[in-house]
C-alpha cells in the first residue's frame, strides 16, 4: 500500500488530501503523471495544442502567434479557477452541479438517484451556482 497527495495529481484539490492506495494504483497514478509530463514537453517543444470541443472530440490547433497562445493560456487558467471553485462548495452541492452540468443529467435523473426531492436538487444547483460565481468573483 502506498500514501499518495490527490493534490498532486487532481488540478482541482486546494488543500492536501491523503488516501491510501494499492501500489498498483499508485503505479498507475505515476505512469499517467508522466505521461502528462511528457505530453507538455512535446507541446511546448511543438506549439501544438489540443483543445476539447465541446461534442467530445479532440480540435488540434497550431499555435503560430502570441494572441494565439495567449487565448489557450486563459483557457486553462479559466479551467483551473472553476474547478476550484467546483472544489470550494459543500460536497451534495457539488455533486449535484457536477452531475447536472458536466454528465449532463436532468435534475430529475439526480433526485431519483439519491431518492431526495426535485426541489432540493434545484436549490442545491442554485445555491451552488451563486455561490461559485461569488468564489469567481473574488478573481475579478
Amino acid at each position: 500500500m502506498t500514501i499518495i497527495n490527490l493534490r498532486d495529481f487532481y488540478p482541482w484539490y486546494t488543500h492536501d488530501e491523503f488516501i491510501e492506495v494499492s501500489s498498483v494504483i499508485a503505479e498507475e497514478l505515476f505512469a499517467d503523471r508522466r505521461y502528462q509530463r511528457t505530453h507538455k514537453r512535446t507541446v511546448r517543444r511543438h506549439k501544438v495544442y489540443s483543445l476539447d470541443a465541446e461534442d467530445g472530440t479532440m480540435v488540434v490547433a497550431s499555435v503560430r502567434s502570441a494572441d494565439r497562445l495567449d487565448e489557450v493560456l486563459e483557457m486553462r487558467e479559466r479551467y483551473c479557477r472553476l474547478c476550484h471553485a467546483l472544489n470550494s462548495l459543500p460536497e451534495i452541492q457539488g455533486r449535484r452541479i457536477e452531475a447536472h452540468f458536466l454528465l449532463s443529467k436532468s435534475r430529475k435523473e439526480i433526485a431519483d438517484a439519491e431518492d431526495v426531492s426535485e426541489n432540493s436538487v434545484n436549490v442545491a444547483i442554485k445555491r451552488g451556482l451563486i455561490a461559485m460565481k461569488k468564489y469567481l468573483g473574488n478573481f475579478e
